[in-house]
């Protein structure tokens, strides 16, 4: 998940190659903002996704804080280390990383606005030595080869029509010995019950995600891309709790949006971002999918 302000887009917008699945993305996030800055983040975390809950949490804030710690502490970031955010949305897991693990971090978004909002945050906060954000699709970067320790990717790559591409861009750009660490859903099965791929296909889609994957399709890119020691865990019992609170915020105020809806205030993409909230929820309770973290490693050189 990632997210775009309302100043005007910059030049580098008109360079980004035009798709369907692009301007969808990219118009999803422009029309749900709103819904995102009130009802989710604050300007203390900056996250635009889930939360993961243990016995150093306290609240959703510090769920959402704690996601960047678990995948900072799975990869083992250090101070000085070069990080690919891949899908930065406004840049609150690089500031993270650049604050509190003081690493290098460079964020990218399909949206020119999300750049715009993530530089502005990072000028309040004194980051710009340590961050940059610009526009760029994940599985194709302007990157040189072997020019990052981590590649970093929050809920973004389900967003990417073509998951092996990513692995193989991110195995391009790390170093000998750089990891890549992936937090997204993971499909159960392919394919589900009819209830299940009904489910999965509502609420996706109106998160603008055209597909997600399996357990054995993830790993299979990962070994394609050359990937060794990949590990990805189900930790569902984990971000349940911040999954249930973005379901039981969703279904409460279902009537008001859809009022709005008919009434022309609120659009066809905002009203399916409401839809798609409660049925990520309802798919998870069906078993059609489970929430996953997963880290692999690119071989290191070995010595002549």
């Amino acid at each position: 998940m990632a997210v775009p302000n309302t100043a005007e887009p910059s030049e580098a917008a008109e360079q980004r190659p035009a798709s369907s699945l692009t301007d969808a993305i990219v118009g999803y996030y422009d029309q749900t903002w709103l819904d995102y800055r009130l009802l989710w983040l604050n300007p203390d975390n900056l996250a635009v996704h889930f939360g993961y809950a243990d016995e150093n949490t306290r609240s959703h804030t510090d769920a959402l804080k704690n996601m960047n710690r678990v995948l900072a502490d799975r990869v083992q970031v250090k101070a000085g280390d070069r990080i690919l955010d891949a899908g930065c949305g406004v840049g609150g897991s690089a500031l993270w990383l650049a604050k509190e693990r003081r690493a290098e971090v460079v964020g990218i978004t399909l949206a020119a606005r999300q750049v715009q909002k993530a530089r502005s945050y990072a000028a309040r906060r004194n980051l710009t030595h340590r961050v940059h954000f610009e526009v760029a699709d994940f599985t194709a970067t302007p990157f040189p080869d072997a020019s990052f320790d981590v590649v970093w990717a929050v809920e973004s790559l389900c967003h990417a029509a073509d998951k092996a591409a990513f692995y193989q861009e991110a195995a391009r750009v790390l170093r000998p010995g750089g990891r890549v660490v992936v937090a997204d859903f993971v499909r159960s099965g392919r394919p589900l019950d009819p209830t299940g791929e009904r489910l999965l296909h509502e609420w996706l889609t109106g998160w603008a995600v055209p597909d997600i994957d399996t357990p054995s399709e993830h790993t299979e890119h990962l070994a394609a891309a050359g990937f060794v020691d990949a590990r990805l865990d189900d930790v569902t019992a984990h971000t349940r709790p911040s999954l249930r609170r973005l379901y039981r915020m969703a279904y409460w105020t279902y009537p008001l949006a859809l009022y709005g809806y008919v009434k022309g205030v609120r659009s066809a993409v905002q009203h399916g971002n409401v839809i798609a909230s409660i049925r990520q929820y309802q798919a998870l309770r069906h078993g059609a999918w489970f929430y996953s973290i997963l880290s692999a490693t690119r071989p290191a050189i070995p010595d002549m």
